[in-house]
């Protein structure tokens, strides 16, 4: 069986219904990245970076997986058009969207890519990714599950 990877993926939604496009992303995510190990609670948000007046649900979801980061690239952008995920941000161009999955860290590597950049280059900066992803691992110090 191929080694697996402790990877932490920023989930968000502002169009449609967001509670189920955030639990269909997960289920599908959980199919086929790999098995759940937590996910943190989740919080409204407003946009950060464009004006808009649909507030977001932002979660971040704890997973193992034995894809590779390009592997784990395309099955997160396969899932995000499949829930109606038409493009992604383009230089900065930030808009409403109904699912949006980001691969915040992938174990401890780094990879600096045009396409694929991991850890994410502005999650230190997101407020939105950072108390949740601080929950889920302030929740691993306190029960050593690894």
């Amino acid at each position: 069986m191929a080694q697996q990877a402790n990877i932490y993926l920023g989930l968000g939604s502002n169009l449609g219904n967001r509670h189920e496009l955030l639990l269909s992303a997960i289920e599908r995510l959980i199919a086929r990245v790999g098995p759940l190990v937590r996910c943190s609670s989740l919080i409204e948000t407003a946009p950060m970076g464009f004006e808009s007046e649909h507030d977001f649900i932002n979660a971040v979801a704890h997973f193992r997986t034995a894809l590779s980061p390009r592997e784990l690239l395309e099955a997160t952008q396969g899932i995000e058009r499949e829930l109606g995920r038409q493009h992604k941000s383009i230089d900065g161009h930030y808009a409403d969207r109904p699912i949006d999955i980001d691969i915040l860290l992938y174990d401890d590597l780094q990879i600096d890519e045009p396409d694929l950049k991991i850890p994410h280059p502005r999650m230190k900066d997101r407020p939105f990714v950072m108390q949740p992803l601080n929950e889920l691992l302030s929740f691993k110090e306190r029960t050593s599950i690894f």
